[in-house]
């Protein structure tokens, strides 16, 4: 049983002897100060209820539980900002909560003197990746390091998205990096020392971590300039990801740096959740059990691991089952059904239902919405087929009735 403050104190000392006796000095410090008058009094309201905390399986803000209905998308930190309004807004039409993003894009040198992984310039619409002269992190050749641009081109994108969440009553789960290389990542930062091996050097390489933790603590320090919070103490953050999907070479060196890392976070900012990012499924969720860890995650796309509705229904159970076994709570952070299967509204509404209706799951957070681009159109999307529209349709429907189940669960004490 958690006390704290004054009143737990006085409700200790009353109801244990031995306290009474072994506590005496304590005992006359409270008399000094006074107990609460009676316990029928409204509790003071602690300074921190503006966060989303967990209890064990579950989540809670304030004191309601708390039920994740949430969207993903990938360019919001390098969208216009109309771009980035539009999707947040339909968000708030979707009846979304939280919003999943990753901290990118990262270059070699902006003059080109380093080289970049992957093609930055491209001339192309936001959601295929054209970032439209935006990065994050850089190598710095002069100071032969990595640098952050904090410009209107680089972190002042950023601060925009946290702003904005927070007008809309958002919360945001943030990657502080990709493991891909789609627009730099985890691959970028290994290549600044010249390597080109994917999955081990980054996780094991003492320049890459501590790069790692250097940018961990500036964003976390970071203080928005457009709301002078900082990042560790703004509740717009619902948590952090250490990295979306690290994929290290053996499970032993990514337990490793999962672990390592999550500390790491928690001690720069101790306010917000911190979860890995991993996908999850073929390991079980094997990172559950990791102390520095608050809740567990997982990636679900029944056509990678070729499984059907079916077989995808029982498995959002069985981790749920799991949550129960750890005391933490887990979510189904990525999932996708292509649009090119004539039962995707019907399969959504079946998962969906299964987590709402199921007391050990904590929600879900759908891969992805995408909104209109500035040329006024939903981008194409024919290769995965996951991208949600508000359009209008079945799908939206589905989902929009899913995430007001959650809200009225969430609004149940």
């Amino acid at each position: 049983m958690k006390l704290s403050g004054r009143t737990g104190m006085c409700k200790f000392i009353a109801v244990t002897a031995v306290a009474q006796r072994a506590l005496l000095a304590g005992i006359i410090v409270i008399l000094a100060f006074g107990c609460p008058s009676s316990a029928a009094d409204p509790m003071p309201r602690d300074v921190d209820d503006d966060f989303v905390r967990r209890e064990g399986a579950h989540f809670v803000l304030g004191r309601k539980p708390f039920f994740i209905a949430g969207v993903n998308n990938h360019y919001l930190t390098f969208g216009s900002e109309q771009e980035v309004l539009r999707v947040l807004d339909d968000a708030v039409q979707l009846g979304a909560n939280v919003v999943r993003t990753f901290l990118q894009p990262v270059i070699g040198a902006p003059d080109g003197s380093v080289s970049t992984v992957w093609d930055w310039r491209r001339d192309i619409e936001t959601s295929n990746l054209g970032v439209h002269g935006t990065y994050l992190l850089y190598w710095d050749k002069t100071k032969k390091k990595m640098s952050i641009n904090w410009g209107e081109n680089g972190f002042r994108k950023v601060d925009f998205l946290v702003a904005e969440a927070k007008k809309r009553h958002l919360r945001l789960i943030l990657a502080f990096a990709d493991f891909w290389a789609y627009t730099g990542g985890a691959q970028q930062m290994s290549a600044w020392y010249g390597s080109g091996d994917k999955s081990h050097f980054f996780f094991s390489d003492p320049r890459t971590k501590e790069d790692y933790r250097t940018w961990v603590r500036e964003v976390a320090q970071h203080v928005n300039t457009l709301t002078g919070i900082a990042y560790k103490d703004d509740p717009t953050i619902f948590g952090w990801d250490l990295m979306n999907e690290p994929v290290a070479r053996s499970s032993g060196l990514q337990s490793q740096w999962i672990s390592e890392m999550a500390a790491y976070v928690k001690s720069v900012d101790p306010n917000h959740l911190v979860t890995s990012g991993q996908a999850n499924v073929s390991d079980k969720l094997s990172d559950i059990a990791d102390p520095n860890l608050d809740f567990a995650v997982w990636h679900g796309y029944p056509l990678y691991y070729r499984l059907t509705v079916t077989q995808f229904d029982l498995l959002i159970r069985d981790f749920c089952s799991r949550a129960r076994q750890y005391g933490k709570p887990v979510l189904l952070e990525e999932f996708g059904y292509a649009r090119s299967n004539a039962d995707q509204a019907e399969a959504y509404q079946r998962w969906l239902r299964t987590i709402q209706e199921d007391p050990d799951c904590a929600g879900w957070v759908i891969w992805r919405l995408v909104s209109r681009q500035d040329n006024n159109n939903y981008p194409e999307d024919e290769h995965d087929q996951f991208d949600l529209h508000n359009d209008g349709g079945r799908t939206w429907d589905v989902v929009r009735k899913a995430a007001a189940d959650l809200g009225s669960k969430s609004a149940t004490p």
